[in-house]
């Protein structure tokens, strides 16, 4: 009997040794490309797939900030701004060719969710039908679906012309609304700019004065304050540098009034790259500073973009971003109560109501979608192919050799 027992001992510990052997080996084989895939999938399919059924009020839960300023108006508002996050962080993957089949047969079925979502948010007879003119946070919502679609002109030349003017109408609904003397003031460039690129009417003077008035609050150090103070959040990252990245991308093609302003933008947008890639801790962590920090890897939003777009300053190497950006991913999105069936949770490190701001509601932490950018690059391209490097705070707490950092003007 004793015997009988051992070996049935030493028989479940090899089973045991022999499962975690190769659970190891499937978490060592999983690319971290594959890996970005599957939590884009995760975050994005409840809400394309949703809105391509048009049942996305049924499926998406009502849920606003405990700190919440006026409950029923941010739920009314949620589908809008949830549609514009998601769409902004993934449009560029939806714009990419090519991929093994299994990435290229989820993209093709992210572009039809997304071109019948679209049709569904836009059409008056839908139920998931979304108004542009219910408040001034949708001029904040319109400008990230406009963002979404100057990144990926694939959703434009794809949305059926009935679409593509009720789109052209609702976002030209929002200049009805007052910006915040702020970074909002980006937002009405934004949809203005989305309208230039596409070679319709656009108000010049909203973007000009959006434009002038960012660089009167430049404050230096690749950094410029949200309004009349400087606030230590991540503002710059979250709106500031990926939309005036955006701006200049289409408009300096069209114009060289700004050559002078645009050369400076684009030397911070390098000088704040590098300060975002130092916040970055060995495990992942950064400073949860500021407003907004349940926008997770979103504080991140600038570096991402500046990694898709091949922008990275000289001293940051491709894999080393990916790096960095890979442990904020896993940080920000593998806590047990980061999703509450299916839906994203208000919280940096899983769900954390305290956290949450008085405009926050169940769309809002969708912004994090925008730390997915990169998978707009290819799988062969440099930020993805071989293995990742340490990035700059696992340098220079592991001993190793690493970059000195210096302050920059760039007045």
């Amino acid at each position: 009997m004793k015997k009988c027992l051992v070996i049935l001992v030493c028989w479940l510990s090899w089973i045991c040794t022999t499962a975690q052997t190769v659970h190891q080996a499937v978490h060592i084989r999983e690319t971290d490309r594959a890996f970005w895939l599957r939590e884009m999938d995760r975050l994005a399919r409840p809400v394309l797939e949703s809105l391509a059924q048009d049942s996305l009020r049924i499926n998406m839960p009502q849920v606003t900030s405990v700190n919440v300023d006026n409950r029923d108006h941010r739920i009314q508002v949620q589908y809008l701004e949830v549609l514009g996050r998601v769409l902004s962080g993934i449009a560029p993957w939806l714009q990419l060719e090519g991929g093994d089949a299994e990435e290229v047969q989820l993209r093709m079925q992210y572009r039809k969710w997304t071109i019948q979502g679209l049709e569904n948010a836009l059409d008056s007879a839908a139920n998931d039908f979304m108004r542009f003119d219910i408040g001034g946070q949708q001029l904040v919502d319109a400008s990230f679906l406009a963002i979404a679609v100057v990144r990926a002109p694939w959703i434009w030349e794809n949305l059926p012309v009935k679409y593509q003017k009720q789109l052209v109408e609702s976002i030209k609904t929002t200049r009805r609304f007052r910006p915040v003397y702020s970074n909002w003031l980006l937002f009405c460039a934004m949809n203005e700019v989305f309208l230039a690129k596409y070679g319709l009417d656009w108000d010049v003077v909203r973007v000009d004065y959006g434009l002038r008035q960012l660089e009167q609050w430049y404050v230096g150090d690749g950094m410029y304050q949200d309004g009349v103070h400087y606030a230590f959040d991540y503002y710059n990252s979250f709106v500031i540098h990926p939309y005036l990245a955006a701006i200049v991308d289409v408009l300096e093609n069209k114009t060289e009034a700004y050559k002078d302003m645009f050369g400076k933008i684009k030397k911070r947008n390098l000088r704040y790259a590098a300060i975002l890639e130092r916040l970055i801790n060995t495990d992942g962590t950064y400073p949860p500073s500021g407003r907004s920090v349940i926008y997770r890897g979103a504080a991140f939003h600038h570096l991402a973009d500046m990694a898709w777009k091949g922008r990275l300053p000289q001293e940051l190497k491709p894999k080393q971003v990916r790096g960095a950006l890979t442990a904020v991913l896993r940080k920000t999105m593998e806590a047990p109560t980061t999703y509450e069936k299916g839906w994203l949770t208000i919280g940096l490190y899983g769900a954390q109501p305290s956290l949450g701001d008085f405009y926050n509601n169940q769309g809002s932490p969708y912004i994090c979608a925008n730390l997915f950018l990169p998978l707009g690059l290819p799988a062969t391209d440099d930020f993805w192919t071989g293995d990742s490097l340490p990035w700059t705070a696992q340098q220079i707490w592991s001993g190793a050799a690493a970059v000195k950092d210096y302050g920059v003007d760039l007045r």
